[in-house]
C-alpha cells in the first residue's frame, strides 16, 4: 500500500525565513510571568553546606568528627568518677548525632569511632588508658560505636532522600515554567527560549540550539520514552552521563517531528532517567507550541500516528498506512 506524505509546512511566527538555530547559552529572561522573576530560576532547593560554611565545609565536618568527641570527654574527665558510663557514653553519642545531621556517612563513621576511643581512654577505668577492665564498659563502647555506625547511615539516607526530593521539586518546577508559558498562548520563539534556558538547566549542558532543519547523522538520541540511544544501543546515564558530542531530542508535536534541540553535554555529569523523562516532555510542551502554530494532520484514513522519532524532518506516517 502506498503512503502519502506531506511535507511540514514553515510556521508564520515560529520560525521566520532567515532565522538560524537558537542557542540556549545566550538566551535572557526577564519577566515572562508577569512579576518581574524568571520562572526558570525559581527553586525549591535549600541552603546547602557549601553554601553556609563555605567551599570548605568537608574540612570542617571532618574536623568535627575528630575534635568534637574528644573534647566532650574531656569536658565530662571531672565529673567521669561521679556520672556512670552509660551516661557518660549518652553525651557522646549527641556529638555523633550532630555530626551524622550533616548526612555524611564517612564523617558519622568517624566521629562514632573517635567517640568509642575517647570513651575509652578519658571516660573508663584505668584511665588514660585504651585497656578496659571491666565487662559492662567494654559492651558499653561497642553499643557507643554500633549506635553511631547506624545513625550515621539513616542520616545519610536521610540526606539522599531529601537531595532527591529537592531535585525532583526542582525538575517539576522547570517544566511547569514551560508549560505555563506553552498553556498561556506565549509566542513559539518565546516558549523555545524558555525551553532552552530550562534544559541547560536540567541536564547541566555546556551549550543547546534549536532547529528546525535536519541536524544529519546524529549518533546519540533521546526517545520519547526517556531513553538514551547511541549507535542503536541503550547508553546508561545515570552512571556514564551523556555522551561528550551532541545529543538529539527530537521535538514532536501532533504526530509529527517539528524539529530537534541539539545538545552538548558536560563530560562526566551523570543524569538521572528521571530528568530524561522532563526534557522529553519540555521538547513536548514546544512541539505543541509548533503544532498548533502550523497544524499538520495525519494522512486521511489513518488510525493514529506513529511517535517513534525519525533523524529527519519528514511527517511520521500512521501505524497502519
Amino acid at each position: 500500500m502506498k503512503t502519502r506524505f506531506r511535507g511540514v509546512k514553515k510556521g508564520k511566527k515560529t520560525l521566520p525565513d532567515g532565522t538560524g538555530p537558537w542557542h540556549g547559552c545566550r538566551v535572557a529572561h526577564s519577566d515572562n510571568d508577569g512579576t518581574g522573576r524568571d520562572p526558570l530560576r525559581k527553586s525549591t532547593s535549600r541552603p546547602s553546606l557549601a553554601r553556609t560554611f563555605g567551599p570548605h565545609a568537608g574540612w570542617w565536618i571532618a574536623l568535627a568528627a575528630v575534635a568534637g568527641p574528644i573534647a566532650m570527654a574531656l569536658a565530662l574527665t571531672p565529673w567521669r568518677g561521679h556520672l556512670d558510663t552509660g551516661d557518660n557514653a549518652l553525651f557522646l553519642v549527641l556529638v555523633i548525632v550532630a555530626v551524622a545531621s550533616t548526612g555524611r556517612r564517612l564523617a558519622a563513621a568517624v566521629a562514632a569511632l573517635t567517640s568509642a576511643l575517647a570513651f575509652d581512654f578519658f571516660l573508663t577505668r584505668p584511665y588514660n588508658s585504651l585497656r578496659i577492665t571491666s565487662h559492662q564498659d567494654l559492651i558499653t563502647e561497642l553499643l557507643l560505636l554500633v549506635v553511631g555506625l547506624a545513625v550515621g547511615e539513616l542520616a545519610a539516607r536521610g540526606r539522599t532522600h531529601r537531595v532527591a526530593a529537592t531535585e525532583r521539586s526542582d525538575e517539576l518546577a522547570l517544566l511547569h515554567s514551560v508549560t505555563e508559558l506553552a498553556a498561556s498562548g506565549q509566542d513559539a520563539r518565546v516558549v523555545i527560549d524558555a525551553a532552552l534556558a530550562g534544559l541547560q538547566q536540567l541536564l547541566d549542558l555546556r551549550d543547546c540550539h534549536f532547529t528546525r532543519h535536519d541536524p544529519g547523522h546524529i549518533a546519540a538520541r533521546i526517545t520519547p520514552k526517556g531513553e538514551l540511544l547511541v549507535g542503536g544501543g541503550s547508553w546508561t546515564t545515570e552512571d556514564l552521563g551523556l555522551p561528550t558530542r551532541r545529543v538529539d531530542l527530537p521535538v514532536r508535536g501532533n504526530g509529527w517531528l517539528l524539529g530537534h534541540f541539539l545538545l552538548t553535554p558536560t563530560p562526566g555529569h551523570r543524569v538521572a532517567s528521571g530528568q530524561l523523562l522532563v526534557a522529553v516532555a519540555i521538547a513536548d510542551q514546544v512541539g505543541s507550541v509548533l503544532a498548533a502554530d502550523d497544524p499538520v494532520h495525519a494522512p486521511s484514513g489513518s488510525k493514529g500516528r506513529n511517535t517513534d522519532m525519525t533523524p529527519n524532518d519528514q511527517p511520521l506516517r500512521g501505524p497502519n498506512a
